[in-house]
């Protein structure tokens, strides 16, 4: 547990659990068997395990998308138009000047002359500056974004930008911080309890006086007040397994010796702890998620 998986290996036994945000986004970690395949850049939370390398370095899953980053091969749609109009303005030079020389010849001018003549305009007509004045163009553009916290990678990246009608992002990490969040509405199911009390017992399932273990304990532990922990003493834990898919805690109530016990994880592994009476709390918890 908490080592990096250092390259693409596949599991030889049991299972783990490992941390594949820098890959896929997500924020909870992912559950290996035997027999699937882990990626390099991703980080063992829970288990140990014996696998079996399958790629290293730049043949991994993640050095072939480092590669496919770096490649700049293909053309941009502005570098295409822009080759389209150099070609239509050289034609039609070429055309014209032809047909000067041709006019200048008929009109008795010598070879020498007219071809002088024409060479001087061809070279004054072919647009070699285009490409230049684009740059700049773009340039100007790029430093526009950058005073809004754009960052241009490649200039012709803006026109490409402009021209998108649909934008399909992997907005972990990038537009979002790769973290869990409550949000404001809360639904509690049961009288008498709140977003705060929820809290309270969703951290008494987990190990609140160590660091948090995933994202879900940072989430909890971050989130509740912890005064109101320590009139409990937790006497039995029982960590997150993903056959079980969620976590218990066996407690005691400092104040009056009471012992209970609060369990969190996957809403639909809690419900099956529900009793047939309280089959309107499972219809209107599977309505709402």
């Amino acid at each position: 547990s908490g080592s990096a998986i250092p390259a693409d290996c596949r599991v030889n036994s049991s299972e783990i659990d490992v941390d594949q945000a820098a890959l896929t986004g997500e924020s909870l970690p992912v559950t290996f068997y035997k027999g699937d395949s882990c990626k390099m850049g991703s980080t063992v939370v829970r288990g140990e395990v014996e696998a079996t390398v399958e790629f290293t370095g730049v043949n991994t899953f993640f050095g072939k998308t480092a590669s496919l980053l770096q490649e700049s091969n293909e053309h941009s749609h502005l570098q295409k138009m822009l080759m389209r109009i150099m070609f239509i303005l050289v034609g039609l030079s070429v055309s014209l000047c032809l047909i000067n020389f041709i006019y200048l010849m008929a009109e008795g001018e010598g070879l020498k002359e007219s071809l002088s003549h024409t060479i001087v305009l061809l070279v004054a007509s072919i647009p070699l500056a285009i490409e230049i004045v684009t740059n700049t163009t773009l340039a100007i553009g790029s430093k526009s974004l950058s005073h809004r916290g754009a960052i241009v990678a490649r200039l012709s990246a803006i026109e490409d930008l402009a021209g998108m009608s649909i934008l399909c992002s992997d907005k972990t990490g990038t537009l979002t911080l790769n973290k869990m969040v409550l949000q404001d509405d809360t639904p509690v199911y049961s009288p008498g309890e709140n977003q705060e009390s929820v809290l309270v017992y969703a951290a008494l399932a987990a190990k609140w006086k160590e660091p948090p273990r995933d994202a879900l304990d940072r989430l909890t532990l971050g989130s509740v007040n912890m005064t109101f922990l320590e009139n409990y003493e937790q006497t039995e834990f029982l960590p997150f397994d993903p056959t079980i898919k969620r976590t218990e805690g066996t407690l005691r109530n400092l104040k009056t010796g009471a012992e209970f016990k609060t369990t969190k994880g996957a809403p639909h592994i809690i419900l099956q702890l529900l009793n047939e009476s309280e089959k309107a709390v499972i219809e209107q918890v599977e309505a709402d998620v």
